[in-house]
């Protein structure tokens, strides 16, 4: 692109309460995030204001209630709220019902904006989980409200990190009904969805590597049957439709093979197996790319750490990087 476009994105603080305001400040304090996209935040002005005094953030505001009115010039925070609260009740690192509300109606401003092609990305700070449930929301965090909301068939998580990029069969159910849940048909609709995604972002042929369940893959049956009935079928199955889908690999080889850049991507089985190569690599790095939506998604992968909110000591990193990775997929999408 000769002359490359830039990307609106809209960052939400999180829940109030959480280090959401302080990390998404600090990302727009950021200048490199003004020179690769046109940003602001969704949130809510004096719970903002509040953050920047703990960041030391002297930049202008400009309120604005649609995109188009944002200046994205660094020096000033263009806020979009998304409705009019009690912020003074709102404390510091504590579980609020109104916190939960404001952190939802964020998301929910998000999505009625990407919907209507307003905006190109979202990069969502943490929500937390028991404060969105006293809010009455009955699904368990953003991914499940992100695919609902847009209808969307499927949101699709991937871990970033370095080179390495993960996918996961499952990811918030216990071990041993998620070695039940990762059966064939589910590997093989998995595989599918990373292979379309990846396509459409330009990637040609790309590698899918499908992890093992068992030690050395079950070696041959010796320990273990789950390699048999379901993922030696799955991935012979991707590769009768022209994926290029390899494994099942070993479990304790993948990753490494991943980060030396064997694979485009890798599935993971279940939740820990992936989040715990990733996090050891680096965690800071490791953020969260939701595919499968109108728009481009992405996340930190820590929570609201009450108990360092509003002292500025929160890492700034994953936010930072949280936005830059997201841009950097849509852009690889529209090259």
């Amino acid at each position: 692109m000769s002359q490359e476009k830039k990307p609106v994105v809209a960052i939400t603080i999180g829940d109030p309460a959480g280090i959401g305001p302080e990390i998404t400040v600090a990302t727009m304090m950021d200048k490199s995030v003004y020179d690769e996209c046109k940003p602001f935040l969704i949130g809510s002005v004096p719970i903002i204001a509040r953050a920047m005094k703990i960041m030391g953030c002297d930049f202008a505001i400009n309120k604005i209630s649609h995109p188009h009115e944002a200046r994205f010039s660094w020096g000033t925070l263009d806020i979009l709220e998304a409705g009019d609260y009690d912020c003074e009740s709102i404390e510091w690192g504590k579980v609020q019902k109104l916190a939960g509300q404001m952190s939802l109606d964020y998301v929910m401003k998000s999505i009625e904006l990407g919907k209507a092609g307003l905006i190109d990305v979202v990069s969502t700070a943490p929500i937390h989980k028991e404060a969105i449930k006293l809010a009455g929301c009955k699904l368990p965090g953003h991914t499940e409200i992100y695919q609902v909301e847009t209808q969307s068939d499927y949101g699709l998580t991937m871990f970033h990190v370095h080179n390495l990029r993960v996918f996961f069969v499952s990811r918030h159910m216990a071990l041993k009904d998620a070695c039940d849940y990762a059966n064939k048909e589910r590997v093989l609709a998995c595989v599918q969805q990373i292979h379309h995604e990846f396509t459409a972002l330009n990637i040609k042929n790309p590698r899918i590597a499908v992890a093992a369940l068992n030690p050395h893959g079950s070696d041959n049956g010796l320990f273990g049957h789950e390699e048999a009935d379901n993922l030696i079928p799955a991935v012979k199955a991707a590769q009768a439709m022209g994926i290029n889908a390899i494994g099942p690999v070993p479990a304790d080889s993948v990753f490494h093979l991943g980060k030396q850049g064997r694979y485009d991507a890798i599935l993971s089985l279940y939740h820990d197996q992936g989040h715990i190569a990733c996090k050891t690599l680096d965690f800071e790095r490791s953020i969260t790319i939701t595919f499968g939506l109108p728009f481009m998604r992405s996340s930190v992968d820590h929570g609201t750490a009450f108990d360092i909110a509003g002292t500025g000591k929160a890492g700034t990193v994953s936010m930072l990087e949280s936005t830059l990775v997201a841009v950097r997929y849509w852009k690889m999408k529209h090259q």
